[in-house]
């Protein structure tokens, strides 16, 4: 028997997985949730939490950016920055913009006690200085929100019934590294999650959040344990909308760049830097990890690197991974072509990253912003 009789039933049934979810993100982009593009009337108290270490570089824009949408905010509202242990100018600036306009209250973090991680626990201590009810908006440094932005989501968290909504910012990639990896962020859940019955659903399989831009009920917040609850998970984005459902409450991701922008990184360098300290958690354990870019690869490579051999049925599961990840680009702001004829080539980077940052924890060198990442093995 040839090789290429042993791979065949592979590229079909890649084919065919990549043809369903191209289908599953066809549906999702009709049915995303957005955020209202109006200014619901909210006289209800709002916090807007801004954990920053080490963003000199972003810390200006992002809450010059923030003042111009609470200027639009009805009711009360708090600005409140902590500064966690930045060395690298971050607090003049922030001192400087303070002095400004008294909206903006800066603070200063402490170190996470044992067994926390650095952002949950930025996040814990600004929740405690925040409105007790109303709803917080937990905000990355690196994220420039619209005027709008605030009452909008506001709107489609009420009008829709939720706990937590999490509008996902339109993603900047600049650079070749950036364009390969960074796409993958949304597409990944357009492409997978089936959106409608996450929303209803209190499955945790059935989550998907970014904590770049996250928009919480403060006493669904406050019900689900807060950021303790989440205290020591990497990706404790996901972990918190995962809590809140547990405690009853509902929450889903929506699209959010007509609200919001986010440049994660800089060149390939801080791609592998930002990946390697929390892709190993993404899928549960090493084996997770393994199964799933299998998944990725078996659906999306091999389909097409069986095309370059003259593979019909791989041609089609080519075009159905370029179509869903142009799909995806195109409901959310992003670059569709030509990036999108690269897409094989992107999961098998996402699979080098995946590898990467599992190594790493095995090695425990974990860090960020120099930071180590204590982890339990």
């Amino acid at each position: 028997m040839r090789v290429s009789d042993l791979l065949r039933p592979l590229v079909i049934t890649g084919t065919a997985l990549s043809l369903a979810s191209l289908v599953l993100t066809l549906d999702n982009a009709r049915r995303v949730r957005r955020p209202d593009l109006i200014d619901l009337p909210a006289p209800e108290p709002l916090s807007v939490l801004i954990p920053m270490r080490n963003e000199v570089e972003t810390a200006e824009r992002c809450l010059q950016a923030v003042l111009e949408a609470a200027d639009r905010w009805p009711g009360p509202i708090r600005i409140l920055v902590l500064d966690d242990g930045s060395v690298d100018g971050t607090d003049a600036v922030l001192a400087r913009l303070a002095a400004l306009d008294d909206r903006i209250r800066v603070h200063p973090g402490t170190a996470p006690p044992p067994g926390w991680l650095g952002k949950s626990w930025a996040c814990a201590q600004l929740a405690d200085k925040a409105f007790p009810d109303g709803v917080h908006v937990f905000l990355d440094a690196d994220v420039v929100v619209e005027p709008h932005a605030f009452t909008s989501s506001f709107a489609l968290l009420r009008n829709a019934g939720l706990d937590l909504v999490s509008p996902y910012p339109r993603q900047v990639a600049v650079g070749t590294g950036e364009r390969l990896v960074q796409p993958l962020l949304q597409w990944s859940w357009l492409s997978t999650l089936p959106l409608g019955l996450a929303e209803r659903s209190s499955r945790e399989s059935l989550s998907a959040a970014n904590g770049q831009f996250l928009v919480v009920d403060a006493a669904a917040y406050h019900r689900a344990g807060g950021h303790a609850a989440v205290h020591d998970v990497v990706l404790e984005d996901i972990a918190l909308l995962r809590a809140i459902k547990a405690a009853g409450g509902r929450g889903v991701v929506a699209e959010g760049s007509d609200v919001a922008t986010c440049r994660m990184y800089h060149g390939w360098r801080e791609v592998r830097a930002g990946y390697r300290k929390s892709l190993w958690s993404a899928f549960g354990s090493p084996g997770g990890t393994l199964g799933v870019t299998g998944l990725l690869c078996l659906m999306y490579v091999l389909p097409a690197a069986a095309a370059l051999f003259g593979s019909r049925v791989g041609f089609v599961g080519y075009l159905a991974g370029v179509a869903s990840r142009a799909v995806a680009a195109r409901s959310t702001g992003g670059r569709d072509w030509p990036d999108a004829f690269g897409h094989p080539l992107s999961i098998l980077v996402f699979t080098g990253l995946a590898v990467d940052s599992t190594l790493a924890r095995h090695r425990g060198e974990l860090e960020w912003k120099g930071r180590p990442i204590e982890v339990s093995r």
